[in-house]
C-alpha cells in the first residue's frame, strides 16, 4: 500500500478499539443488534461499533446517516452528560442524526419504532406500484 494511502496510527487504534467493543457488547447492545442486523429495520444495513471521526458509535446506518446510542448507568453522571452532549453536537454538525436510549429501554417496542420512523423520514421511499394498471383500450396514438 502506498504510504499516502496507509491508515494513520490513530485510525488503526480506533478500528482495533471498535473491534474490541464488538467482541464485548453489553447485553442491551446484543438485544438491539439482534433486531437491527440483516436489514430487519427499513431494509437498511446497520453497522455496530463503527468509528466516525474521533468517536466510535454504537450502531450506525450509513444510508440514513443515523446513529443509535445506548446509554448505561454511567451516562447519567454530569461528566458523561457533558461528553455525550459534545459528541452529539459534533456528529449532528456533520449531518448525522443521533438517537439515544437508556439500556433498560431496549426491550420496549418504542425503541425499534423510533428507529424505524427515523430511517423512514431520512430516506427517500420508493413509489408504491399501482394496484390496477390503466387500460389502454380506446387510446389514440
Amino acid at each position: 500500500m502506498p504510504p499516502w494511502k496507509a491508515p494513520s496510527r490513530r485510525a488503526e487504534l480506533k478500528r482495533g478499539f471498535a473491534k474490541e467493543l464488538r467482541q464485548n457488547m453489553t447485553e442491551a447492545e446484543r438485544r438491539l443488534w439482534a433486531q437491527l442486523r440483516k436489514k430487519q429495520v427499513g431494509q437498511v444495513r446497520f453497522r455496530r461499533q463503527e468509528p466516525l471521526g474521533p468517536y466510535v458509535v454504537d450502531f450506525f446506518c450509513p444510508a440514513a446517516k443515523l446513529i443509535v446510542e445506548l446509554d448505561g448507568d454511567q451516562h447519567g453522571l454530569d461528566q458523561a452528560v457533558a461528553y455525550d452532549a459534545h459528541r452529539t453536537y459534533w456528529l449532528e454538525e456533520r449531518g448525522y442524526k443521533v438517537l439515544r436510549f437508556p439500556n433498560r429501554e431496549v426491550n420496549k417496542s418504542h425503541v425499534i419504532d423510533a428507529i424505524w420512523h427515523e430511517v423512514e423520514s431520512r430516506l427517500p421511499l420508493p413509489e408504491r406500484p399501482t394496484a390496477v394498471r390503466p387500460s389502454l383500450k380506446g387510446r389514440v396514438d
